[in-house]
């Protein structure tokens, strides 16, 4: 090999290399944008079709003033589902779900986070668990104790509904089940097989990990998950369904992606797990 030829092949590792250490660095610096998708206006009820709903406030432990969507139960035996959404969109992009619930007379409350349909603040891991104390500290304040709510997580919500589930247990109060819709293991996983040519366990600052909380919660627990669901794969959720305690049930379906399972029947097999799991509250 001459000279040329051994000296063109270093400048080619030499650039790849620093190319990966820049790929790297940005991604650090910038993954919670890669995370968290906040930018959307805030939605309306009246367009989302929850106009029953009514827009609430509440104020976070770090002194942010939050909004919401709150229907009280119409049947006054049932639970309210407190709904955590994914990692984009908003609230009002959910209100479809939470039509499903209130038509069957259970409470709904669409949680928002910081940074969210114009919240203030912006979205982190510790800042979202706090959004979610906060909601949970809203409807106390109306009376209901943590064995009437019910709490669901979307996607990267259920990191969130997962982590207050473990915390009501530690209070000797539990819930009343939880719901969740295309769960991981952790953030950490979920990126590992996006990015698998990244060091992502050494980067990932929000790592919402279930995985570690799941054997904590004694509530009935409902999985859903789609088999052709890219964004979440089915191995997490199938993982952290074997690490959770009974009573549990899961349904895989195929066909169906990470964004519409509702679209396969999520709903109706929602509602008969709660009719199951969950007896009215006298």
């Amino acid at each position: 090999m001459n000279k040329g030829i051994k000296s063109a092949m270093i400048n080619v590792f030499v650039a790849a290399g620093v190319f990966y250490v820049a790929v790297v660095v940005f991604m650090y610096v910038f993954q919670r944008n890669v995370l968290y998708y906040p930018h959307a206006p805030k939605p309306t009820r009246v367009d989302s079709r929850v106009a029953d709903m009514v827009e609430v406030t509440f104020t976070t432990q770090d002194g942010l003033d939050l909004f919401a969507w709150y229907g009280a139960a119409t049947d006054p035996g049932k639970p309210t589902i407190v709904l955590f959404h994914g990692n984009a969109g908003t609230l009002g992009g959910r209100a479809f779900k939470a039509r499903v619930f209130l038509d069957q007379g259970y409470g709904v409350m669409l949680a928002e986070y910081r940074g969210y349909s114009g919240n203030p603040g912006s979205p982190t891991e510790q800042g979202l668990y706090s959004d979610g104390r906060a909601a949970l500290a809203y409807l106390r304040d109306q009376g209901l104790s943590h064995k009437n709510i019910v709490l669901y997580g979307e996607s990267l919500g259920t990191g969130v509904a997962t982590a207050l589930a473990a915390e009501a247990e530690r209070g000797s109060e539990g819930v009343a089940a939880v719901l969740l819709e295309a769960p991981f293991t952790s953030t950490v996983d979920a990126g590992s097989a996006h990015y698998p040519f990244l060091p992502v366990r050494f980067l990932m600052k929000d790592r919402f990990d279930s995985l570690s909380r799941i054997g904590n919660i004694k509530a009935p627990l409902f999985i859903v998950h789609g088999e052709d669901d890219w964004t979440v794969p089915t191995t997490l959720g199938r993982k952290l369904f074997k690490a959770a305690n009974e009573p549990k049930e899961a349904l895989w379906i195929e066909g169906a992606g990470h964004n519409n399972v509702f679209d396969y029947g999520a709903g109706p097999a929602m509602l008969d797990f709660l009719a199951r799991h969950v007896p009215p509250v006298p």
